[in-house]
């Protein structure tokens, strides 16, 4: 073990449990467990804070799948991607509209499901072989990168999200947005560790660290997987994942 593994187990250690209190406290207030009744203002302060607390729990969980993969380490599972799509769609709503993934987790009937995500201009479609089989590999690398594809979307979108999942062998992912596109010249940078495009259309600059189409890049690597970009500037941007099943 290098002395980077060993910052990546500090690292994780030491934040995990202090983050886990912030947000299981915020969440006891908001339930009112732990306090009389609360203020809008005071209500709209806890869930900003159970907000945040959730995104850098995600953020820990995204360096810990990351580096296991790196080690080639990979849980064995056999899974519907509709269903871990949803999974990480209601956790990209959740982290920024609070209750929103609570909703659409609630959600069973496929036409409510379409209804709702309709009302937030967003698509969800899956066909081909895994829409009746269940897909071999790690669930929890595949809801990750799911994840992190649709929060840059969420990110760069004008009004609409579009994932469709289809594949007879390889699992195929595409995710798209309609927002300001990549140009050319930097579609090739876009997987960069703390590579952040900004826009000079976009009144306000979305916020994060650059992490994510990296972590998906490298889990993609370790999973034998491929990705492409394709955008023009003006037109928006669609992401097409490929991954095999796992051969083990």
């Amino acid at each position: 073990m290098g002395p980077k593994d060993y910052l990546y187990d500090l690292f994780v250690h030491d934040l995990t449990g202090p983050l886990s209190v912030v947000s299981a406290t915020a969440d006891n207030l908001l339930r009112r467990l732990d306090c009389g009744t609360l203020t809008e203002a005071q209500k709209s302060s806890l869930e900003r804070i159970a907000r945040n607390a959730k995104k850098a729990q995600h953020l820990l969980k995204e360096i810990l799948d990351v580096a296991r993969s790196e080690e080639q380490l990979f849980q064995e599972d056999h899974f519907y991607p509709e269903r871990v799509a949803k999974e990480a769609l209601a956790n990209v709503m959740d982290l920024a509209t609070a209750g929103a993934g609570d909703t659409l987790e609630r959600l069973e009937d496929k036409e409510q499901v379409r209804s709702f995500l309709c009302e937030k201009g967003i698509s969800l479609e899956v066909s081909g072989r895994y829409a009746a089989s269940p897909f071999h590999h790690d669930r929890r690398k595949v809801q990750l990168i799911l994840q992190n594809l649709m929060s840059n979307a969420m990110k760069y979108r004008r009004q609409r999200m579009d994932i469709a999942i289809n594949g007879d062998n390889d699992l195929v992912i595409l995710v798209s947005d309609d927002g300001c596109g990549i140009p050319e010249g930097e579609q090739k940078v876009v997987y960069k560790r703390f590579m952040q495009l900004k826009h000079d259309d976009l009144q306000i600059q979305p916020q994060g660290l650059g992490l994510g189409l990296f972590c998906v890049k490298a889990l993609l690597d370790t999973m034998k997987g491929e990705i492409a970009v394709r955008s023009q500037t003006g037109c928006g941007t669609t992401f097409t994942v490929k991954i095999p099943p796992l051969t083990i």
